[in-house]
């Protein structure tokens, strides 16, 4: 499996993994969007989107977000975000290998911490996460805008 950074030719691909009924159910951002947004992903310093290829195939993705932070004695933190394999590649290692990516870049990068949230129903992902060495810490609020 090979993970690489995003590029403007991949985001179909993408949205094709962000279209599955557990992520956004068929609502995904059309390509003039989608370009748009991913324009502006390149001018965040340290926020990147990944893919992961089996076969010249995209069947993962991620974004890693890492942030400067004063408290902490100046280290960064770093976030996860829109974790997804395609259907037919969970099981065979793709989210795993993924993860243990972001681990890496978020610790090159001097982070202290990496964390991410998931939904209270997905218990099968919380324990996938549990199986990588996250913990459960503290309380994840949300406010729908």
């Amino acid at each position: 499996m090979n993970l690489r950074d995003i590029t403007f030719d991949d985001l179909p691909d993408v949205l094709r993994l962000y279209a599955q009924p557990d992520f956004d159910n068929g609502e995904v951002l059309d390509d003039a969007q989608a370009r748009a947004l991913y324009a502006r992903f390149l001018t965040y310093p340290d926020y990147k989107i990944y893919v992961a290829e089996e076969g010249g195939r995209i069947v993962g993705s991620f974004a890693l977000l890492v942030m400067l932070n004063l408290g902490h004695c100046g280290a960064p933190s770093a976030i996860v975000e829109d974790v997804v394999v395609d259907p037919q590649m969970q099981g065979r290692g793709v989210g795993a290998a993924m993860m243990r990516a972001a681990m890496d870049l978020a610790r090159d990068k001097g982070c202290y911490k990496l964390v991410l949230s998931s939904n209270a129903k997905r218990v099968r992902a919380h324990a996938f996460y549990e199986r990588l060495g996250f913990t459960r810490h503290g309380i994840s609020f949300s406010v729908i805008l």
